[in-house]
């Protein structure tokens, strides 16, 4: 069968790795100031957004992926009021923010305000009028800067920026540098997740990486994955806490804190919560055994080859 490159997104995984998603129809197509931006049509994800060449998140499946960055953090820490994001243009991290009642203040920061705009208004779904709510405060700077400038301190930080590509407007949130910044601007129970990129077999260097740097300025750091199909791998994540861990957390106990809330989820519960962090023991030994450390002077690329 012949096929029509001009019908296919060519998602590519890693170094040896592409995926492909049929292309119904492109919705935009353009380059801000940062990254370049697609928006199309999947003949089986619905809309899909791309940044710089990568999928960041598809309309079938991305309710698993921003439970997965956003509820395991809400739901360990005890009563979160303040909440920082960075990144989470599509605003779909934003939105499970503020499903919890016991928020007051939700702050985003995301650098590229036309990606955010473009987002409101080719993928409403995502956001849900997220960004109209009155507890919602969205600045398009960077958050790296903003944190540095800021008195404020939160309950939780969510890391929802893209992969740490060259030349590219996140590599710098991925550093020891970063994460001892972020670790100052949390309250004594404060709590920060971070998505980590690829958890398949193939390719762990970027999520091996963030953890063990997490770790050298953490005191508790937790690894865990979900399976969203649009990314074609396995996704890894990171919690890291002053005090609270996510693993002394019951079934029981998690679904209670859900339903206090108020919360209504799709992929996200006590039993899911076990099974996210337990993880095989292929992964567990990679990740322990990472020394790699990213700085400002030495970042880590994905796709790159180490240097």
């Amino acid at each position: 069968m012949e096929i029509d490159p001009n019908k296919w997104f060519y998602d590519q995984v890693s170094l040896a790795l592409v995926q492909l998603h049929s292309i119904e129809e492109v919705l935009y197509k353009g380059q801000t100031k940062f990254q370049s931006v697609e928006i199309f049509r999947s003949g089986i994800l619905g809309k899909v957004l791309v940044l710089d060449g990568k999928v960041q998140s598809a309309e079938a499946d991305e309710f698993i992926y921003h439970e997965a960055l956003v509820q395991p953090p809400m739901i360990t820490h005890r009563h979160p009021e303040t909440v920082f994001i960075a990144g989470g243009g599509e605003g779909a991290t934003l939105r499970e923010v503020l499903r919890h009642k016991t928020v007051k203040r939700a702050v985003m920061v995301d650098l590229d305000e036309e990606v955010v705009r473009l987002c409101q208004k080719y993928l409403p779904d995502h956001s849900q009028g997220a960004f109209q709510d009155r507890r919602a405060e969205v600045y398009h700077t960077d958050a790296r800067d903003y944190l540095a400038k800021s008195k404020d301190k939160y309950d939780v930080i969510i890391l929802d920026v893209p992969d740490p590509v060259e030349e590219g407007p996140a590599y710098l949130l991925y550093t020891q540098e970063f994460y001892r910044l972020v670790l100052g601007k949390l309250t004594d129970c404060g709590i920060v997740s971070v998505q980590a990129g690829p958890a398949g077999w193939t390719d762990l260097l970027n999520f091996s990486s963030v953890f063990n740097t997490l770790r050298s300025v953490f005191p508790i750091v937790r690894a865990y994955k979900a399976d969203v199909p649009s990314f074609g791998s396995p996704w890894g994540f990171c919690l890291a806490s002053l005090s609270d861990c996510p693993l002394q957390l019951s079934v029981a106990e998690i679904d209670r804190r859900i339903a206090s809330r108020g919360l209504t989820l799709k992929s996200y519960d006590g039993v899911a919560h076990q099974g996210m962090f337990a993880l095989p023991k292929y992964l567990r030994t990679e990740l322990t055994a990472q020394t790699r450390l990213i700085t400002d002077s030495q970042p880590l690329y994905i796709y790159a080859t180490e240097r």
